[in-house]
């Protein structure tokens, strides 16, 4: 009972990571029907930069945690957003009206050149930082197991939750959120009602780069090691969740991230941890062959 209790707080915490990578996926899938394959570079790059905001501040002499926390997340959000609006500018905007085909492959050579750019200006070396918040509380001890549930992992799931209502509130209530549903609808007819349809978009893509720009700082300081290759892999496990969820639900990205953390945290601590990545995409094949839309993705229908 407590190994389960356990890995049931570790699936949740990578889970809230994956699904903040998710979102940015389903953000800008839902504004431009495209998938931005270079998201998880993005959010490589947002780690990367919190370790030098880290290094910087220990140089500086600031010790005090949350200001820390909190000077680190404003430096990557600002910087990383900058990345989303260029990899839109350069990637997506020049083929906006080109097949479908040549965006994907000018995302995909974006990701390339971004963790390149990182390997030769950072080295490829793993970069460790400080443990800023140890220690934890310990719930419960169950059969001789403890159960403990870390201070780095309350603050991922707090975040988590606020980030995932706030965004909400933001495309449900805002005018904002209502400009970029009017894009996803029908962009020819949101640029004749008078929104800057290109303003929108840019937008969109910087604010899903801040939100994997969060998802990059809360890893730094929870694993306390980043390189240069880690944005594939958490990429295509983002990407998987949104496919899980529904691409274009922003609950059903966060849902699939959650699903993808439970399934590897339990898989790895019952089973065998090689094989976790497999039980993943097996799972989401199953799931894709009997609902193809994803648990709360909606039928995409096609406008003639």
């Amino acid at each position: 009972m407590g190994q389960f209790i356990q890995q049931l707080i570790n699936g949740l915490t990578l889970g809230a990571v994956y699904g903040l990578i998710a979102l940015g996926y389903t953000m800008v899938y839902g504004i431009i029907g495209m998938i931005n394959f270079a998201h998880g570079d993005i959010y490589m790059v947002s780690a990367i930069i919190s370790v030098t905001a880290l290094t910087l501040m220990s140089a500086f002499g600031i010790s005090s945690v949350p200001l820390v926390l909190a000077l680190v997340l404003i430096i990557a959000i600002a910087f990383t957003s900058v990345y989303g609006w260029a990899v839109e500018r350069t990637a997506y905007r020049p083929l906006r009206n080109a097949s479908r085909l040549a965006p994907l492959i000018s995302a995909i050579g974006m990701s390339i050149f971004l963790q390149n750019m990182v390997q030769v200006t950072q080295g490829a070396r793993v970069k460790p930082v400080p443990t800023l918040m140890p220690g934890g509380i310990e719930l419960f001890t169950h059969a001789g197991f403890s159960v403990h549930l870390a201070y780095t992992q309350i603050m991922i799931c707090v975040i988590t939750v606020v980030l995932m209502v706030a965004f909400t509130g933001l495309i449900t209530r805002t005018s904002f959120g209502r400009q970029q549903r009017a894009c996803e609808q029908d962009r020819t007819m949101a640029s004749l009602l008078g929104i800057d349809v290109d303003k929108t978009i840019s937008y969109t893509f910087m604010l899903g780069a801040a939100l994997a720009a969060v998802a990059g700082v809360m890893v730094t300081v929870y694993y306390g090691v980043v390189d240069f290759s880690i944005g594939f892999v958490a990429g295509i496990k983002a990407f998987t969740a949104a496919v899980l969820g529904g691409v274009g639900s922003l609950p059903g990205a966060m849902l699939g991230g959650v699903l993808i953390g439970l399934i590897e945290s339990y898989w790895s601590a019952y089973l065998s941890p090689e094989y976790k990545d497999v039980a993943t995409f097996a799972i989401l094949i199953l799931v894709l062959m009997f609902r193809p839309s994803g648990l709360l993705g909606r039928p995409e229908v096609e406008k003639v």
